[in-house]
């Protein structure tokens, strides 16, 4: 267990935090001290988790949360806001991994894709920058994948998104006030219910025997994000990317 003192005492809310690296992050970070929002759409993985973590003696409240929905957003901020007095600490986490060939045409899941992984953590910039300039400090840990830099058959579109990302990552940071943080983080494969939303019963078989090997466990991505997240303030860890130790081609 790391030094704690950075941790302990912020408000973190974790976006996609029903299950995988979400849950992970949210655990651990509690674990560490931290006073944990939680918010997805399955509100009942919310209340068991949040039960878990405050039978364990942390601090944790849940919402029902659509990152598509910038009101949704905008609401879980607040709850931050009320439960715990404040926000640190947002981690826009949520995210689907639809694999398809383009010419698979799969239209509707490309706009879902975007209106999660791309517009979801919009919402969650807009939703709380704010409150982190109100006060000239806070850190925005935006999720993405090694799929940010890399991008092959059956991924485009995915990819894509990951990379635009990794753009409005870097772009924030140049912009926010000097006492605001922007960390990336990109995992390589890693145990999550991503490949349970390829809907091509083929690809997702594929998927799994490509990309699915090896995996790290959810919460070697929480360590990463606790890594940052503990930092003193004048230390800005702006990427990070985890990998399996034998995922080397991707």
């Amino acid at each position: 267990m790391m030094n704690n003192s950075g941790i302990k005492g912020k408000v973190v809310a974790i976006t996609g935090a029903s299950s995988g690296i979400g849950e992970a992050i949210a655990r651990y970070l509690a674990k560490e001290g931290a006073k944990v929002v939680l918010g997805a759409r399955r509100t009942e993985k919310l209340e068991q988790i949040v039960n878990s973590i405050k039978s364990s003696g942390g601090e944790a409240a849940y919402t029902s949360l659509d990152v598509t929905q910038p009101e949704d957003v905008k609401k879980f901020v607040q709850l931050a806001q009320h439960t715990f007095g404040d926000l640190d600490v947002m981690v826009n986490n949520a995210g689907l991994m639809p694999l398809s060939y383009i010419n698979a045409y799969k239209i509707a899941e490309w706009h879902r894709m975007i209106d999660v992984n791309i517009k979801g953590v919009l919402h969650g910039i807009a939703a709380a920058l704010p409150v982190f300039e109100a006060k000239n400090s806070g850190q925005f840990v935006n999720i993405t994948s090694v799929g940010d830099r890399w991008v092959g058959p059956t991924s485009v579109v995915y990819s894509a998104t990951k990379f635009a990302v990794r753009a409005i990552s870097d772009g924030l940071r140049q912009e926010v006030g000097r006492n605001i943080r922007v960390t990336l983080v990109a995992p390589g494969a890693t145990e999550s219910e991503l490949a349970e939303t390829i809907s091509d019963p083929s690809l997702k078989k594929q998927a799994v025997e490509q990309f699915r090997l090896d995996l790290l466990p959810a919460e070697a991505i929480a360590r990463a994000v606790a890594f940052a997240v503990s930092q003193p303030d004048d230390v800005d860890v702006n990427e990070l990317v985890v990998r399996p130790t034998a995922q080397k081609n991707i």
